[in-house]
């Protein structure tokens, strides 16, 4: 129970199904004031007083439940992304090993039968394995943040809310006149507060490194103040102005270098992924898959075709090369509605690396890539 109107209907209607609970609430050890929790956040004072009088007035026995240690390595695990030059997302790492991970052996040691959230997706069990499915309200879709999740977990979750919109959410809190049910909705990552990752980054030490803007031929544009204010497919705020829409298309981490170009040099038309999960399907053998494949979470997953290698890994071919591929994020695997698992990105295609610009002594003045080492920051 994050205190939010998703996770407080979800318990209300299990409790009206007649299900014995045990709302829990995860300390994540990050200090949110009232005034940044009012800006759409979670995990404040506030959010845990909310979730305990909502179990106090369902009548759940409550726990808030200090998660620190795990919400600290995810954290680092989030800085160091960043620093490699990848996009983190802490969202599905989250899911696979605190949600729903750590927050099972906390469900074991209560003697729970599983776990229950407000995610709006649909579990059900088709050929005897578990099928997940889109949420009924596609604006509100959260299956693609799953899709690291075992299945043997999976088979143990109860996702009340995946067959109603939000509307019906809120309506139903207003019936059950839950304390939250006018809250907004959190829509930020919840060790961030105030969604400001640069800020974070700061923080914990992480100095922003400074270098060139260039064309996708290698012509200087301008000079920025940090490799990590730009994310693949960014086309605001990118300090200089060209006459054109230009985006980022990539970045040079080893050289502190921001490549733009027109939005057809920021698609892909392959990716690589690596710890592929399968969830209710064995691993495809004797050819490839044909899958529709969602690349982050604001993406309309795109036809393909998935070769898996038979060591966790696969490479995807897509239909129609996608816009804004970055290493780091994940990439969901559906069949039709139904998620049947995914991977993390470690590679896709990117343009060919620019021309290096002259250096005043003839020579080149930058250290290249190449198309075909890993997408160095992320997809926007």
């Amino acid at each position: 129970m994050s205190g939010g109107v998703d996770s407080s209907v979800a318990a209300w209607m299990l409790r009206e199904a007649g299900h014995p609970l045990v709302g829990v609430f995860m300390r994540n050890g990050v200090s949110v004031g009232e005034e940044q929790s009012a800006k759409k956040s979670c995990c404040s004072a506030g959010d845990a007083r909310d979730a305990r009088m909502v179990a106090a007035a369902l009548g759940v026995p409550f726990q808030a439940v200090d998660f620190q240690r795990e919400f600290g390595s995810l954290i680092r695990h989030f800085v160091a992304e960043y620093q490699a030059g990848r996009t983190p997302n802490p969202c599905a790492l989250c899911n696979r090993d605190l949600k729903f991970g750590s927050l099972f052996d906390c469900a074991e040691e209560l003697g729970a039968a599983g776990v229950a959230t407000g995610h709006y997706a649909r579990i059900g069990r088709e050929g005897g394995r578990v099928a997940v499915r889109r949420g009924v309200d596609r604006a509100k879709d959260q299956s693609y943040q799953l899709f690291a999740v075992s299945e043997e977990h999976l088979s143990r979750t109860r996702l009340p809310l995946g067959d109603l919109t939000k509307p019906e959410v809120r309506a139903l809190a207003e019936r059950a006149n839950l304390r939250t049910a006018k809250k907004a909705d959190s829509q930020e990552i919840c060790f961030v507060p105030g969604n400001d990752y640069r800020r974070l980054l700061a923080e914990r030490g992480v100095e922003f490194r400074a270098g060139p803007i260039v064309d996708t031929a290698g012509k200087p544009l301008g000079e920025h103040d940090g490799i990590e204010r730009y994310t693949i497919g960014q086309r605001r705020g990118l300090g200089v102005a060209t006459g054109n829409p230009m985006y980022v298309v990539d970045l040079i981490v080893d050289s502190a270098t921001v490549v733009l170009g027109p939005a057809d040099a920021c698609t892909s038309a392959w990716l690589e992924m690596d710890a592929v999960n399968w969830i209710g399907i064995d691993p495809p053998s004797g050819g490839p898959l044909r899958a529709d494949v969602q690349v982050r979470y604001h993406h309309n997953a795109a036809p393909a075709e998935v070769h898996v290698d038979g060591a966790g890994r696969a490479r995807v071919l897509f239909d129609t090369p996608q816009l804004a591929v970055a290493a780091g994020q994940g990439a969901a695997l559906y069949l039709g509605n139904r998620l049947v698992g995914g991977g993390w990105i470690a590679r896709a295609e990117r343009p060919p690396a620019p021309a290096a610009p002259e250096a005043p002594d003839g020579g080149a003045a930058r250290a290249g890539s190449s198309p075909a080492r890993p997408a160095a920051r992320r997809g926007g």
